[in-house]
């Protein structure tokens, strides 16, 4: 079974792109598309917390990464469709993170 520390994200994107080849689905995977998919995958994920306290929460762990996955499953496809970097991307935001949110520092500071 692969893990995150023997998977890259070259190797995540690959597969999923190959998926949707193999099922000739690329014309429906618009930027728009896929977009759209991680919003409502997204709310398929929060449904597991909803109107619950957090102290109450008891999760289907199963069911909470299987929402996970299609979160990220249509992430990577978008970043496909768009010819995105995932990691120079995840890296380039961080390092504006870091910036934006100094440790020590516990308020928010607009751009």
């Amino acid at each position: 079974m692969a893990t995150d520390h023997d998977t890259t994200l070259a190797e995540l994107k690959q597969r999923v792109a190959a998926f949707a080849a193999a099922r000739d689905w690329q014309p429906f995977h618009s930027g728009k598309n896929l977009a759209m998919s991680i919003a409502i995958e997204a709310a398929e994920l929060m449904e597991h917390f909803q109107w619950t306290p957090p102290a109450e929460v008891e999760l289907d762990k199963a069911e909470v990464a299987e929402e996970l996955a299609d979160v990220l499953l249509y992430a990577l496809a978008f970043a496909n469709s768009l010819d995105i970097d995932v990691a120079a991307a995840i890296i380039a935001k961080m390092e504006k993170n870091e910036t934006r949110f100094p440790t020590g520092r516990h308020q928010y500071k607009e751009q």
